[in-house]
């Protein structure tokens, strides 16, 4: 009898065990990094915020992704040249998200800089996932709000290369931070459209970008300069590193 309740006693005790020992849901999707993955506070507690703040060269399994699409046949920039970004991000519910980006080594220290003063600052980036999953088109990922950097493309209508081409140019929230060419009256992302006119008097705007934000005074002052001070073209997402 007693052999029975030591048994039983000891079994108990292993399952408690097992089940402490086990991570939750939330730390394995931050161990396996799964970005748009929502995680708590307690979690990243656990992990570390320091780990999800990292810089890492292109794995096989980020370039798998990128091929094709940001990274096409004839990009001229090395692999060697760019990073990919652990970042983390608040989401549009001001809770935790993971988030990812590739950039140019140039400016990878600076980015994770800036984003973890922004996520620490609890700023509001509603998504930020790398442009391939969105197949690498523009809109597709403006209109998904989609935060990113790289990119190799030429300028919208133009014959150069962007500099999201090089990997030194940030769009930040694009879908409320839209892009409008003054001449042709053009918006890209289309549904920007509603976002583009009076800005600086309105506050019906989710995520507007201007002088007073957060977001403008630490790409500025990390030596990037602003698409919405530009004349011909208002680019309120973009910043690129001069």
């Amino acid at each position: 009898m007693k052999k029975s309740i030591f048994l039983l006693f000891f079994f108990t005790l292993t399952i408690i065990q097992n089940v402490l020992s086990t991570p939750s849901l939330g730390l394995l999707l931050l161990r396996e990094w799964k970005p748009a993955s929502v995680v708590t506070e307690a979690d990243i507690n656990t992990y570390s915020l320091d780990s999800c703040f990292q810089i890492l060269p292109i794995s096989d399994a980020v370039f798998v992704r990128m091929r094709g699409k940001s990274y096409k046949k004839d990009c001229q920039i090395p692999l060697s040249d760019l990073r990919y970004l652990k970042l983390l991000h608040r989401n549009a519910n001001g809770e935790p998200q993971l988030g990812e980006m590739v950039c140019n080594k140039r400016i990878a220290s600076i980015l994770v800089k800036i984003f973890r003063e922004l996520y620490e600052a609890g700023y509001k980036i509603e998504r930020m996932v790398l442009v391939d999953d969105y197949d690498a088109v523009d809109e597709k990922t403006m209109e998904a709000n989609n935060t990113s950097a790289f990119n190799y493309r030429n300028v919208a209508g133009a014959k150069k290369l962007s500099k999201h081409s090089l990997g030194l140019a940030v769009d930040i929230n694009p879908l409320y931070n839209p892009c409008y060419r003054l001449r042709s009256g053009k918006v890209e992302p289309i549904s920007g459209k509603k976002y583009v006119h009076n800005r600086g008097k309105r506050k019906d705007i989710p995520y507007k970008i201007d002088h007073k934000d957060l977001c403008y005074k630490l790409f500025r002052s990390n030596g990037f300069v602003w698409g919405g001070d530009w004349r011909s073209v208002k680019d309120y997402q973009h910043f690129e590193y001069k």
